[in-house]
Formats: structure tokens, sequence, C-alpha cells
């Protein structure tokens, strides 16, 4: 009996530590339409408005410790509606009402170019530019994600693909932004209402 009992004390410490290995450690978020209200390129903080849910969903990110990330698309600086400057002024913006509310953003990424822009020096077909990597990628390499352990949020099918090519553990497309428009051939894992549904899903398999 004491040995049945040893063996199984021995398999169930073995499972935990593969559960926490399999446990999510990074949320990558698209910005516009999953977090704030998409009003076409905002770039100035009386523009910058939080979509429902969304302070609550960063806020059990942090008490969980899960690394969260902002990556965003930003092909206005690229057509010259404004600069890389103003969305850098937003970003501090952003980042400060979060601290005052207890939310930690352990980065924000974005991708200044398009391949039809009108300044030629953002004028690429570059590999930043969701549903491209280049964003995500050196954070993974940093903190040697593994792909079970990744999630991914947006609004659009672009930030879906950005998922499936990192072959995430799940993508969830919100209904917010552009989602409505665009679950009908979604390949996400899961549609969800907004992003506070999509952090409790994430939450309920940690």
């Amino acid at each position: 009996m004491p040995c049945l009992l040893l063996d199984f004390f021995y398999l169930f410490s073995i499972y935990v530590r593969i559960a926490h290995l399999m446990a999510i450690k990074a949320v990558f978020l698209d910005r516009d339409g999953t977090i704030n209200e998409d009003t076409d390129y905002v770039h100035k903080p009386e523009d910058f408005h939080l979509l429902a849910g969304v302070l609550e969903a960063l806020k059990l990110l942090t008490e969980k410790g899960v690394k969260t990330y902002i990556i965003t698309n930003q092909a206005g600086i690229a057509r010259g509606y404004y600069t890389e400057d103003d969305f850098k002024n937003l970003t501090e913006y952003m980042t400060e009402l979060f601290l005052k509310e207890g939310i930690r953003i352990d980065g924000v990424f974005y991708c200044p170019h398009h391949p039809e822009g009108k300044l030629e020096e953002y004028r690429a077909k570059c590999s930043c530019r969701k549903p491209a990597t280049g964003m995500l990628d050196k954070v993974i390499a940093k903190n040697r994600f593994l792909p079970n352990e990744m999630v991914l949020i947006g609004d659009k099918n672009t930030d879906i693909e950005t998922g499936r090519k990192l072959n995430m553990k799940k993508t969830y497309l919100v209904e917010t932004g552009y989602g409505l428009k665009e679950k009908a051939d979604t390949k996400a894992d899961m549609v969800v209402p907004n992003l506070l549904a999509a952090v409790n899903d994430i939450l309920e398999n940690l």
C-alpha cells in the first residue's frame, strides 16, 4: 500500500509539472478594435476610447502573471496621416492609463510600413506587418516561449493568421472592431464577443 501511494504522488507531481509547462505564459493583443474603438487611424489621446471590459480583462492577466504584449499595424504612419512620434505619444498615454489601474503591459510593438505607403521611407513589404510574424519573433526568442504557451487575440483575420503561423495554442477573434464582418470566414479557434470573454476563457484553462 505505501508503494502504491508513493507511485500515485510521484505520477501526480509529474502531471502538475507538465500542466505548469503547458500553461499560457504570453498573450499577444491587437490594439485598434480589440483594446480601443477603431475610428480609423487613431493617433490622438482624445480619440483613444477603451472598449467595454478591457480594463477588467487586462487586470486579470496582470494578476495571474501572464505576460501581455500589444502588437499593432500602424499603416497610418506610412500613409502620412501621423508620425511615429504621434504613435509613441499615444502609446505613452495608453500605458500610463493602464499603470494607474494596476495593469502591466510587457511590450508594445508596431509596424509603420505599408506596401503602398505615401512616404517612401515606410513604403515596403516588410517582415513585421501582420500577418507576418516579425513583431513577435524577437519577443518569443528572448523569452523562449513555446507555441502551446502563447495565445493571440485580435479583431481581424490577419491577426489570426499571425497566430496560426506561429502554431499558437489558441487564437481568438473578437467581435469588436472588424470582427463581426470577418467572423464568417475566420480560421480562429474561437470567436468571442470581446477581449474580456477571451481572457476569461484563457484563465479557465490556466
